[in-house]
Order: structure tokens, then C-alpha cells, then sequence
């Protein structure tokens, strides 16, 4: 695990964490305050959580980490699946030294966050979910198909990205598969049981609006799903709806953000 040398005044890591066959930019704030990990969107980087870690300050362990080929430095790998995911969320913690920490995820981060607060609930202190691990039904034959239609379109373009970290230095097909199997990882029968099963203090911020590849009310649609859930685990509730949409909320809807991890992590100190 290379690193730099956090000195007396500054406690900040900075470093890459080996795990399977890759190795993960990660930073850690340090400190004594609430450990919270922070989850990227799917193709995202950790610098989209900035104005929500500025917001929150310095009182907070705050750890983020750029996913498989994502950002300038993590590296390349020959699983990228959502069970890897999952598995790098202990990775990065375990490098780190932290048992217990607030899992905060974004998109396709609040899916990873969802089952990862499932199977360990004696280490989530909570979970925050934004915009991301709503049940729904959306992949199908023709999703599919139009899904591998708009990344073979954007892949004479990724190679041109990838050196600003704006695009993953993964293939087209590689991050069609991604998509694709996200769309099967949200399905009511596939994360229903996951959330019904969470027992930690769980929040949603929802944004409004469409989404990039969405089309008419289809996101809102997915977001009124969220009744059911809720209705069925007390545990889980929507503290936020917001105005911007989807790829906006941690830019223009920080302060929401950072109200409900302050909000999450205040019903852990309440637990017994």
C-alpha cells in the first residue's frame, strides 16, 4: 500500500489500497470524527463528493476512493462486476483501519451502499442513498440492446477522455456490461429483499427531473417507487427531495446532502 506522511496539523492519507488484481486511489481524512465512506457514482470519481465533504467539514472522518479504471490512478481490472464493488468498500475500510463507518452513496454508489449495509449491519452506523437503489423494473430486451447501441456510439471518444480521469479506462463493452447489470441488480425481486432486510438507519435524497438516457417521466416513476419501500421498513425513509436532477444533486444540492448524513449519524448515537 503506497502512501504520502500525514504530519500533526494535516492527518489526510492519500494512497492506493491493493485489492484482487487492481489497486484503488483512495483518500482519508483522518481524525477522530464519524468515519464516512462515500460511494461514486458508476463511472464517477471521488472529486464529485467535494462540495458536500466542504459542507459537512472537519469534524468527520471522510474516506473516498476512485473505483476500478476510474479517476487519473486506480487501476485496471479484469472484474468489474457489482459484487466487486461491493468487496472494494471492505477493501478500502480494512486498509484504513475502520470497523464501523456511515456508508454515503450516489447513483450507482447508493445500490453498493444498499447491500452493503444489508450484510453488515453490526459495522453501517447508517446509509445514506441518493439517487440511486430504487427498485424498478427499467432493463429489458430493448433497454439492453440500446444500451450496447449508445456505448459502441461513445467509444471512438473514450480514448480522447481518459487521460483528464473524465471517463473510465475501461472499454465501451466493458461499461455497457456494467449498465446492463445494474439494470438487473435493481429489479423489485432482486434489491426488494435487500432493503426490506436492512435494520441501520437508512435515508434516501432524491432529485427531480430526468436523467441522462431517461426519457419522459420514467425517473419520477422509479423515485414513486420508494413508497413501497418505506412503507415496508420502518428503518428506511426519504428525508430529501430536491431540485436538481439526478447528475446535478451533489453540485447544486450539497447542503441536502450533507443535512441528512448529519441526520443519519445523530440515529445511530440515539440506537441503544
Amino acid at each position: 500500500m503506497t502512501k504520502n506522511n500525514p504530519s500533526a496539523t494535516d492527518p489526510t492519507w492519500t494512497g492506493m489500497v491493493p485489492v484482487d488484481d487492481t489497486a484503488l486511489a483512495v483518500t482519508d481524512t483522518g481524525g477522530p470524527g464519524v468515519p464516512v465512506i462515500y460511494l461514486n457514482g458508476q463511472f464517477a470519481t471521488q472529486g464529485y463528493w467535494r462540495r458536500v465533504l466542504t459542507e459537512l467539514g472537519t469534524g468527520w472522518r471522510h474516506i473516498t476512493y476512485d473505483e476500478r479504471a476510474r479517476g487519473r490512478k486506480s487501476k485496471r481490472s479484469a472484474d468489474y462486476s457489482f459484487e466487486a464493488a461491493v468487496r472494494d468498500v471492505d477493501a478500502v475500510l480494512a486498509a484504513r483501519g475502520v470497523d464501523r463507518a456511515l456508508v454515503v452513496g450516489w447513483s450507482y454508489g447508493a445500490f453498493v451502499a444498499a447491500h452493503w449495509a444489508a450484510r453488515n449491519q453490526d459495522r453501517a452506523l447508517g446509509a445514506v442513498l441518493i439517487e440511486g437503489a430504487q427498485p424498478y423494473d427499467w432493463l429489458d430486451e430493448a433497454m439492453e440492446r440500446r444500451i450496447r447501441k449508445q456505448f459502441r456510439l461513445w467509444g471512438p471518444l473514450l480514448p480522447l477522455l481518459r487521460p483528464t480521469g473524465l471517463t473510465p479506462r475501461m472499454s465501451a463493452e466493458e461499461m455497457a456490461d456494467c449498465n446492463i447489470e445494474l439494470g438487473k441488480v435493481a429489479r423489485e425481486r432482486e434489491l426488494g429483499p435487500v432493503l426490506d432486510g436492512i435494520t441501520v438507519p437508512t435515508r434516501y435524497v432524491v432529485a427531480s427531473g430526468t436523467s441522462l438516457g431517461s426519457r419522459g417521466d420514467e425517473q419520477e416513476r422509479i423515485r414513486a417507487g420508494l413508497g413501497a419501500v418505506t412503507a415496508r421498513n420502518p428503518n428506511i425513509r426519504v428525508s430529501a427531495k430536491v431540485a436538481s436532477n439526478h447528475g446535478a444533486v451533489l453540485k447544486k444540492d450539497f447542503r441536502a446532502v450533507a443535512e441528512v448524513v448529519r441526520e443519519v449519524s445523530a440515529l445511530d448515537h440515539g440506537r441503544p
